[in-house]
């Protein structure tokens, strides 16, 4: 039976997101298996022991492991016992030993609150204190503000130890369960076991036991992604999100929510804490702050009182990298004074794959998706061409398919591959590793990476934005941005502050042991805002000019937007609903309907696209009138429409 907090929180999701209850339902019950009856195996117990039996050697060995007073399973009994399953069978005949029937779940360790910790500064225990107050103090918000290095980490883990104190449960969000190796050990450091874990890689008989640990109250911690959040808790009391910016948290299929936001609802529903952690803080939670709707908690300087990185700007206008490569001079340089002296550098490029594009030089043509509106990326490793967006794949070819001209296929623009290819000419001695999604796709690959460079056996990683998500490692004091432009281009509204997040969180990876840190950003246009702000340090700035032109335009936080994707596979009938929709529009003063338009992914799996944005002002309340707008209006059952309240994404 679900708490009557989690039923509110339901049906407040299914309102605001225009979901179906019953939508928003089967996220929480995703687990059928947690309704079926538990599996069960039979174990083995030391029954009676009489010493008028004679024992054989095998006989005393497992009379002596089940001396504990713990059942066995027959493998694992006859695996410590080193016996056969026979020699089990013959002391159960005696009546030396039992067996019985017994659930086969998983069993969760609790946390031990009253570890001692790692040590905290003076900075660092007055957040700390603050985050502690106000455990059981009701609903409340605190964004922890901190730079790259300061000790977020620690410093909540003294809130959830507080909250585990007072017996409730604790859910953390991060934006990247894989990456968590690192926070894993923290937390097993800090607290004595593991937590529970809500993700995809999650197997099902985990997921199931998980379920019901959390709903029976049986584990006290549980880290999760966004999903974790519709788990149901019987005494949830704390609610830390991590990298609270983090675009990941937001849902583009089925629901679409952002669990950032929503986790603030389920605690004001449930009446408890909620924490924020960033170094980077989205503008709308900063304009929260400033409207007093949060509370803040800053961490200004590094643990150890260990400098900022320093950060150079590589005009590439003035300071070109060879033709046909990647890497300035000032790069090249950098690098090489980085491996001299052993220690780590990051090259950090958002672009999997070896190119975005592959094209005939003779010709022109280009490979693209045959179901999207997309370039096929070059993986010149795995020898294919490949769609980043519905997975489409084919083997990459030898001749142009349009004009059978041999040799003429070029590959245009750098990513992970091609610049590997460059480090392997330049440096051919060094060691490095290469880390995307691709290649860090799971817990496992994420623990082989944070020990090989923990462990010194790398001197160069090569990544994409996978690299900057909080990870710590004290030998890395170069991080060169390639391309620092890369993420400006584009109609998304949050473009610029999205870029500035990203290389801000990358460049802080920089300088975090006891040796300086140096960051150089390679770009075509150092004199742009974001630019000059990180050059000079000066995240105010940048969010003061961001604020005046969102608000000026009526952008969030300052309005309210809601999207419209209208798609289907008979394109006439998409653009005819489209056209519909838009002369149905509600327009007034406060409210404008721009669309329908084709969206900038017009073919995405083989559905035709056109989109619909609704600006409305702050103070509207847009999902009545959006249930107003659809009223009377028959949708073909070829076409879906695809609602996002407070879109992200605007491809």
């Amino acid at each position: 039976t679900l708490r009557e907090d989690q039923c509110r929180f339901v049906d407040w999701v299914a309102e605001y997101t225009i979901s179906s209850p019953g939508a928003v339902l089967r996220m929480v019950l995703n687990v059928p298996s947690v309704f079926q009856k538990l599996p069960e195996k039979t174990v083995f117990f030391l029954k009676n022991i009489n010493p008028d039996i004679a024992l054989t050697k095998t006989g005393l060995r497992i009379i002596a492991i089940l001396s504990d007073g713990l059942a066995r399973s027959g493998g694992q009994l006859s695996s410590e016992a080193e016996c056969s399953r026979g020699a089990i069978k013959r002391l159960v005949d005696k009546g030396i030993i039992g067996k019985r029937k017994s659930v086969n779940c998983l069993k969760f360790e609790s946390p031990d609150y009253t570890r001692s910790g790692f040590r905290l500064n003076s900075q660092q225990e007055c957040v700390a204190e603050n985050l502690k107050r106000n455990i059981n103090q009701g609903f409340n918000v605190t964004l922890v503000d901190g730079v790259p290095g300061a000790g977020k980490t620690e410093v909540y883990f003294e809130a959830l130890g507080e909250a585990l104190k007072h017996n409730y449960q604790v859910l953390v969000l991060l934006p990247e369960i894989a990456l968590g190796a690192q926070w894993m050990e923290r937390f097993q450091r800090r607290f004595g076991c593991f937590p529970g874990q809500w993700h995809s890689d999650v197997t099902k008989s985990r997921r199931r036991d998980t379920w019901r640990a959390v709903s029976h109250g049986e584990v006290s911690v549980i880290v999760g992604a966004r999903s974790a959040l519709f788990l149901p808790f019987k005494n949830l009391g704390l609610i830390i999100v991590d990298e609270e910016h983090e675009q990941s948290y937001k849902q583009e299929d089925g629901v679409i929510y952002n669990a950032r936001d929503m986790a603030i609802v389920r605690a004001r529903l449930g009446n408890f804490s909620v924490i924020l952690v960033s170094g980077t803080p989205s503008l709308e939670t900063t304009i929260n702050v400033k409207r007093g709707r949060y509370n803040v908690q800053h961490l200004r300087l590094r643990h150890g009182n260990l400098l900022p990185p320093s950060i150079q700007l590589v005009d590439l206008r003035k300071s070109p990298p060879k033709h046909g490569n990647w890497l300035s001079p000032v790069m090249e340089k950098s690098l090489t004074k980085t491996f001299m002296a052993r220690e780590q550098a990051v090259l950090f490029i958002n672009r999997r794959g070896y190119a975005p594009l592959t094209l005939c030089k003779s010709c022109g043509y280009r490979f693209h998706c045959p179901d999207c509106a997309a370039w096929l990326v070059e993986h010149r490793w795995a020898n294919r061409l490949q769609c980043h967006y519905c997975g489409y794949k084919i083997k990459l070819p030898s001749v142009c398919p349009s004009c059978g001209a041999l040799e003429s296929l070029t590959s245009c623009g750098p990513g992970v591959e091609r610049l590997a290819e460059e480090v392997e000419e330049r440096f051919p001695n060094i060691r490095y590793i290469v880390a995307t999604s691709d290649t860090i796709n799971s817990p496992r690959t994420a623990i082989d990476l944070v020990r090989k460079i923990e462990d010194y056996e790398v001197d160069l990683i090569i990544g994409t934005q996978i690299i900057a998500k909080g990870y710590h490692f004290p030998l890395i004091t170069f991080v060169g941005v390639v391309d620092a432009d890369l993420g400006l281009s584009g109609g998304d509204l949050r473009a610029a502050e999205r870029t500035y997040q990203l290389l801000y969180q990358v460049v802080g990876r920089a300088g975090r042991g006891e040796r300086s840190g140096k960051a150089l950003l390679q770009t075509y246009l150092p004199d742009h805002p974001i630019m000059v702000a990180l050059a000079n340090g000066n995240r105010e700035e940048f969010l003061n000019a961001e604020s005046v032109s969102r608000r000026l335009n009526g952008m969030p936080p300052f309005g309210r937007l809601v999207s419209f994707i209208v798609s289907g596979r008979d394109e006439q009938a998409v653009d005819s609903t489209a056209r519909y929709l838009g002369h149905a529009a509600p327009q007034n003063e406060k409210i404008r309907v721009l669309g329908p338009a084709p969206a900038p992914i017009s073919l995405l799996r083989g559905r035709h696209r056109r989109r619909l944005l609704l600006i409305a002002s702050r103070d509207t309340f847009v999902q009545p009138l959006v249930a107003r707008w659809f009223e009377g209006i028959s949708i073909p059952n070829k076409v879906r429409i695809q609602i996002d309240v407070d879109p992200y994404s605007f491809l």
